[in-house]
Formats: structure tokens, sequence, C-alpha cells
């Protein structure tokens, strides 16, 4: 089962968000707060494990659907006591195919011989399939199709003493991107790859300690942000403090310039650097590299709204809420024929007629991906009265797919990798059509001479087929041929 409506559909997933709370008296709730901040990141599944003092036992509840609809009883709550919890927000990217199943939600729980453990990861680990086949033909039985079992099973096989001992064994054997949580009876441990992919901060309220995927998770409670984890970083947080070690061979971070652009709540600072603020350059970005005569700068809401508010102060051209986004909407209800499903889009956003009607307008929305909600906006737009509709798109074209946390369609699924960017524009029914340079991205989020700056440096994969880490298991199978850095 997927959630959403169809203009969902059209934009890529935000793989995944982890929460964990260390040493607070209602823990669980703590993270229940923190996963409604990270509800972006996934929407297909929610789970909750707090270790209960009291009774020395693990207690876990995984649901299906939204945070809201499974963790806001206090009869839910009650299921959960303890002062250290982990929780997670999940969209497959891995896993079951066509949605998530119960057995893949997180956290997962496992026994060792050094004792029991929850486990949650965001990220994608592009050896999984291998691994998984090799760990099978040795005899271990796994109970999920999710790649973070893997992790688990070559923990149990590891001979070292300690859960975060283990924990390094498992990690230094796949590749990949990945921010793991662990909870054990008496630590919590955060881990980032070497790259650094994915984000993870480390927050503290008072005594307690929180590891989250995002800062905006952090406010929420009332927590302050101690800082970002490292790339390669293993935090290891217990009664004593927190201890850092870097377990991974050093690498040069290539952390996912996407997360800038769309997956990250606008309220959260990854690096030191505000989402918003980043959102807004590139729109500045956009306006000075492809200007145009429009009479209103119109976001695509609400991931194109600081874009378009940075085009429309760099360009002086007015900014204008042309198109409202309904808030209320839920889980898509089963449309019985094909033009109720052509609905979709206007069940979420519809065009402010009073404002559009008889002007230029310029549009302003964060990807393009397939294409296929672009031009229904773009229809709305045009029936309302709009004179003409330029688009601008406040990244690069997305011309190869991700595999290191993102559901994205194959290669010849994007409209970019199958069209010139001319050709896009006749096929999107635009009047212009053009999207901010790589290097001004860069720009944007602060390497101030482009790509091509020494520092820093980004996964940018999805725009330039510049894999950092090579998907193992896709050239295995013959699916993909691609230039991989070593």
């Amino acid at each position: 089962m997927r959630f959403g409506t169809p203009f969902d559909d059209d934009k890529l997933r935000e793989e995944c968000g982890v929460y964990g709370v260390f040493g607070a008296g209602e823990a669980a709730s703590i993270v229940a707060l923190g996963l409604h901040a990270l509800q972006h990141r996934g929407q297909e599944a929610a789970g909750i494990a707090a270790y209960d003092h009291a009774e020395g036992r693990f207690n876990t509840v995984r649901r299906l659907g939204y945070v809201r609809d499974s963790f806001t009883s206090a009869e839910v709550m009650a299921q959960l006591p303890g002062r250290h919890a982990l929780g997670h927000v999940r969209y497959s990217t891995a896993g079951a195919k066509g949605g998530t199943a119960i057995r893949d939600v997180q956290p997962l729980y496992a026994e060792l011989s050094t004792g029991g453990f929850a486990i949650a990861h965001n990220g994608n680990l592009t050896n999984a399939d291998a691994i998984r086949a090799e760990l099978i033909e040795r005899g271990s039985i796994f109970q999920s199709s999710s790649d973070t079992e893997c992790i688990v099973h070559l923990m149990a096989r590891s001979i070292q003493r300690t859960v975060a001992e283990r924990m390094k064994d498992a990690l230094r054997r796949v590749e990949g991107a990945f921010s793991v949580v662990a909870v054990t009876r008496s630590k919590m441990i955060g881990v980032r790859d070497a790259l650094g992919i994915r984000p993870l901060v480390l927050g503290r309220l008072g005594d307690v300690w929180i590891l989250s995927s995002e800062t905006c998770a952090l406010d929420i409670v009332g927590a302050e942000l101690v800082r970002d984890v490292s790339p390669g970083e293993m935090v290891i947080v217990s009664e004593k403090g927190v201890e850092s070690q870097f377990p991974f061979q050093k690498a040069e971070p290539r952390f996912c310039i996407f997360e800038y652009v769309y997956f990250s709540r606008p309220d959260s600072v990854i690096d030191g650097l505000s989402v918003y603020e980043a959102r807004r350059r590139i729109g500045a970005e956009l306006a000075r590299e492809a200007p145009v005569e429009a009479d209103l700068i119109c976001p695509v809401p609400d991931s194109g709204t600081p874009a378009a508010i940075g085009y429309a102060q760099e360009s002086g051209i007015p900014y204008a809420m042309g198109i409202i986004r309904n808030q209320y909407v839920g889980r898509t209800f089963i449309e019985p024929t094909e033009h109720i499903r052509n609905m979709g889009v206007r069940l979420k956003l519809n065009v402010n007629r009073a404002i559009i009607e008889g002007k230029r307008v310029v549009l302003v929305d964060d990807s393009v991906v397939r294409g296929t909600t672009s031009r229904k906006i773009k229809d709305m737009v045009k029936d309302a009265g709009a004179k003409e509709v330029h688009l601008r798109i406040a990244s690069p074209p997305t011309v190869w797919p991700c595999f290191y946390g993102v559901d994205t369609p194959d290669k010849d699924k994007l409209l970019a990798a199958q069209m010139s960017g001319e050709a896009m524009r006749d096929h999107l029914g635009v009047d212009s059509l053009r999207f901010v340079s790589l290097d001004g991205l860069y720009r944007a989020v602060g390497a101030a001479a482009g790509r091509d700056a020494a520092a820093p440096r980004y996964c940018d994969a999805c725009f330039s087929g510049d894999y950092p880490v090579a998907p193992s298991d896709r050239i295995a199978q013959g699916r993909i041929t691609i230039r991989a850095e070593t």
C-alpha cells in the first residue's frame, strides 16, 4: 500500500528518519514527538522500541501508516515504558516491492549473546543482496526483506564482546549510505557511513541525549543541537556521557546535496547551514541564471516555496501564492475510474484564479522527476487564465537514479534522462523551462566557486552520474553500468 496522492507520486521519496532518546523518564513519548517532526521522511510506517528497566526487557510497537495514527494514544504509549527508546519512520527504498510489509517496519530487535538491542537505519546498503545471499548460504534465517537485517546478522556472527564492537565489524562489511542508531540496555549508539551521505545529529535536553536525522525533531521537544555526527563517526552514549570513535577508513565526505533541495524540512539546519536559507539561495541563483519577463513568481507548494522567494527577491518580480495546497488531504481513497484518478492533483492543489488570471507566471518547483505532475499543474494554471507559464526548477535535471536511500525511478522513467531541455519544454507544454546549474547549486549551499572548488564536495550522483559508492548489487545483476569513483 502506498500513502499520499498522485501529486506525491511524482516526487523523489524521502528515505527514512531515525530518532533515539537516552536517559529520559518517558523516552518513548519524546521519540513519538520526534517522529512527528520527521514524518516527511517516511509516511508508510512507523515504529518505536523502548527498554523497560523495571522488567529488564525491550518492548516494540510497529505499525503501518502515519505516526499520528499509532503513537498518540495513552494506551499505545503505556506499552513502551523505559528511559531509552528508538523510533523510525519509513518509506520503502529496499525490501518489499510495492510497499511496506509489517515485517519490514523498524526498529528491528534482536537478542545476541551480548544482550538485546534495537536498531534503525536511514539509507541503503548497495551490497545488501550479496551479503544476504552469503548469510543465507551460511545458515542465517531472515525474518524481513529489509537491508537493515543484514547488519543484525553480521553483528550476530561477530566474535567481538560488545554491541558497539560487533556493530563496527558489521558496518565494515557493508557498502552504501547509512545513518544507524541502536539502543541497548545501557547505551545508545549512532553511526554515519564514512562519506556521511545521510544526515544524523546529536542533541541534548538537560541530561537526556538525543540522536536524530534532523534538527527540526530536536526543536519539537525543546532540545538543543550539540553538533552533527561527523562522517565515519560512531558516538556511544552512556550514563558516563558521549564517547566518539572513528572506526572506518577516512574518506572525503560526500553528503547528499538533495537534502538541501528537497528531503530535509526547511526549518532544519545541516552542517551549520539553514535548509531554508540554502533553498532561498538556490532560487536567487536560478533567477540570475535564468531570468524571464513575468508578472508573478509562484511556488509549487510546499517544497518550492523558499526557492520561489529567493527568485522573487533576486529578480524583483512580485511573489504570490498562486497555488494553494489543501493541508488536510490524508491517504488517497480508492479511485474507481481513470477520470477520477486524473483529478488527484486537484485534490491537493488548487489555483488561485484571482491572482493568476491574465498574468505571465513563473512557477518554481524543486525538481522534475517523471514530469506528470508538472504537466497537470501547468494545465491548471493555464485553465485559470494565465497568459504565459514559465517553469523554473531549483535543482539540475535528475538524470540518474539514486541507490543510497531514495526511492528513485529507473533511469528510463526519468524525464530528463530521456529528453533534451527543449524536448522537455515541449512535453510539459510551458513557455520556457530552465533548471539551476550544478555549479549554481553548489554555490547556493556554500561552495563559493561551484562544483569544481576543492571543498566541499557532495553526493550529486542523481544529477551527474558521479557515484561515490558503486551500487554493487545492481552492477552484478547487469541492471546498470556507471562510472563510479574508487
